[in-house]
């Protein structure tokens, strides 16, 4: 069995999910707490998970970074809107040159990470996952939960060794995980559901099945998949047409889900409109390539962000 010690920045439904399968798998977790931190010090981890409920009674919980160990893998599994504090938490954890996991949405997250540690100790990852924090240390997993993993800084060779060790950890704990040498397409295609997925479903105030369900709904879906599409390819990124399609059937066919955009919008909470909207029209607009429709979303979104938190 691997030696492999991971630490957890964010224990919500990504975090908490992964991090509790890789600790009831039995390697070493030391998970970085902020709210959660007393009660799941004292009462450990519920995880609920088509694939088996459990909990974990003893979970390495710290409420501070400079409590956690040197670890081989640090998982930055906090929303984006929070990287401002990867200065202070990434430091003590990867003090011994351990490597940092991205499992982050949105395009250019791991710069944040990078500055850091450094872009040659940097992957990112994309999750394809409905999950949710439902409570203190409790997390349902409801659907799906793949990990496509990447270098951030892409390989001659294609696939590196060590993304290849760390796929093999994360399969071991039971977590369907594959390697592409191509991580910014893989960013991209995870787009084609953030950005109509995450941004419908707050300004229409619906979840995915209601989103599925409505003909005019299902028509700014498609017209935002493939608009995102357009400007992938134009940003270099090779994807297949049929993703467009396939993006919309397995919408359909997944659990009722509320996106965690929306849920941040309900409790409100800072919405991830610059890592999801604003860096992939800004990269597109790099490229020659205009997203009218995004645009209009990614306004829209900010609007309702500046509101909530109170701002003019």
């Amino acid at each position: 069995m691997s030696k492999t010690s991971f630490g957890i920045i964010g224990g919500g439904a990504l975090g908490g999910l992964y991090g509790g399968l890789l600790a009831k798998a039995g390697f070493e977790v030391h998970f970085l707490l902020r709210s959660d931190f007393e009660h799941v010090r004292k009462h450990g981890l519920k995880i609920e998970t088509p694939a088996g409920d459990f909990e974990l009674t003893e979970v390495h919980a710290h409420a501070s970074p400079d409590t956690m160990p040197p670890c081989d893998v640090t998982v930055v599994a906090l929303k984006t809107t929070q990287n401002g504090e990867l200065t202070r938490l990434l430091p003590q954890p990867t003090s011994k040159g351990g490597l940092v996991l991205v499992l982050q949405n949105g395009l250019d997250v791991e710069l944040d990470s990078a500055a850091v540690v450094g872009p040659d100790r940097v992957l990112g990852g994309c999750c394809f996952l409905c999950s949710n924090k439902i409570g203190p240390g409790h997390i349902r997993h409801l659907d799906h939960g793949r990990i496509v993993l990447g270098e951030y800084q892409p390989h001659n060779d294609g696939v590196s060794n060590r993304a290849a060790s760390l796929r093999d950890d994360l399969i071991i704990a039971g977590i369907d995980t594959t390697v592409d040498p191509d991580l910014a397409t893989i960013r991209w295609q995870k787009l084609m559901w953030n950005i109509p997925f995450n941004g419908l479903s707050v300004v229409l105030d619906a979840s995915t099945q209601e989103l599925m369900a409505n003909v005019d709904s299902l028509v700014l879906a498609k017209t935002l998949i493939e608009e995102v599409h357009r400007a992938a390819n134009a940003c270099g990124a090779v994807i297949d047409e049929r993703l467009i399609q396939r993006t919309l059937d397995v919408t359909k066919e997944m659990v009722p889900y509320d996106s965690s955009m929306r849920i941040d919008y309900l409790n409100r909470r800072p919405m991830e409109v610059e890592a999801i909207f604003g860096n992939p029209i800004r990269r597109a607009e790099a490229f020659g390539c205009k997203m009218p429709h995004v645009e209009m979303l990614y306004r829209q979104l900010a609007f309702l962000n500046r509101h909530n938190s109170g701002a003019a």
